[in-house]
């Protein structure tokens, strides 16, 4: 969506327009020898993976972003009178034998745009998986211009039922109710650069994907995926986060999001300006100069090298992959740590024990 964005010189005016925050509600493979189930995704630019889902009787393809930012399902309908829908995969109730309306309308806002329709009911399949009686929602609006030129059609939430719409059930919890799956976890392998590779499993953890140990961390709340993280560093010395903060590991922001003073002051240290377009550019070459930003989460280090959090664009310009989130954040010292650091650690999101496991990508 960026070089989207950027090519038609209207980035500028949707980052002044949308401020980050965080995604808020207002009232095909399985492992039979493992028991998990795998949905591929392909990776877009470093910037977005997105997955393959259907809903409906016979099936009706979507393309969604697997987002542990929220927790509801939902994709364009045949209703929907944005322009953003002409330019998607829309759902046709009238084309599905075991489509149930609620009638019920809902709204949904993200970080980046926002979207209006109603709820409804119906068979969702990925990876092999096949949920019956699944809520989801379906867009009659999707303003601005975030979903017009999104690289998905729709959202699958995969954060905790709290923060979901009122009365649902989020996709993996039906998953675990429906039996469908033997243990309560899932988990994401991002690859780096290449299109294919990424994947996102469900009910085991496929160990040939990372090194070493995995090293859990408890969540600390359990609405999105949450835990404590002591610390950020460079060289040494803290530069962010001294004495602890929160951070949100979420699987649908592309960059590494800090309060806008921290941010700031990391962007001044790697040496990124403000560009016309309200991104920070780096030179280039910096990615092999500068040192690791380590974070420290719960007493191990995380180091992310300069080659991970400066990112080449597609016209050769190098971007920063550090972005500032106003004040939007729920918690005011608060971090989100999306792809940029996902791309080197393994991630396990384990429902049964509310813990994160990390280790690093092979």
């Amino acid at each position: 969506m960026r070089e989207n964005l950027r090519e038609k010189d209207r980035l500028k005016d949707f980052l002044e327009n949308h401020p980050y925050n965080l995604a808020y509600k207002f009232v095909d493979s399985v492992n039979l020898d493992l028991g998990i189930y795998f949905e591929p995704m392909r990776n877009y630019l470093d910037l977005a993976y997105v997955g393959t889902i259907s809903i409906g009787t016979p099936p009706q393809e979507f393309k969604v972003i697997f987002d542990t930012g929220s927790s509801d399902l939902w994709v364009p309908s045949v209703y929907c009178s944005s322009p953003a829908c002409a330019n998607h995969n829309v759902f046709n109730p009238l084309r599905s034998s075991t489509f149930r309306i609620s009638g019920r309308p809902i709204h949904l806002q993200y970080g980046s745009g926002t979207m209006s329709g109603f709820l409804a009911y119906d068979t969702v399949r990925f990876g092999g998986l096949v949920d019956v009686a699944q809520a989801f929602g379906l867009s009659l609006r999707e303003p601005g211009k975030f979903m017009e030129y999104a690289v998905f059609d729709g959202i699958l939430g995969l954060a905790y039922p709290s923060l979901s719409l009122r009365g649902t059930v989020p996709v993996f919890d039906n998953l675990w109710k429906q039996g469908l799956i033997s243990q309560e976890l899932f988990a994401f392998y991002l690859s780096k650069k290449d299109e294919e590779g990424s994947v996102v499993m469900f009910g085991g953890v496929d160990h040939s994907y990372y090194s070493g140990d995995l090293n859990w961390v408890p969540v600390s709340k359990r609405l999105y995926w949450q835990l404590s993280m002591d610390s950020i560093s460079m060289n040494g010395e803290v530069i962010a986060c001294d004495g602890g903060c929160q951070a949100i590991i979420d699987t649908g922001t592309s960059l590494l999001i800090g309060p806008s003073h921290v941010v700031f002051n990391i962007q001044m240290i790697i040496g990124a300006n403000r560009s016309y377009s309200g991104e920070y550019v780096v030179d280039c070459d910096a990615a092999n100069t500068l040192p690791d930003i380590v974070f420290t989460i719960n007493g191990i280090d995380y180091p992310v090298p300069a080659s991970a959090y400066i990112q080449e664009g597609p016209q050769g310009t190098c971007y920063s992959g550090f972005d500032e989130s106003g004040d939007s954040l729920l918690v005011s010292d608060s971090w989100i740590l999306g792809d940029v650091f996902l791309r080197l650690y393994f991630t396990v999101f384990d429902r049964e024990n509310n813990r994160i496991g990390l280790a690093l990508a092979v």
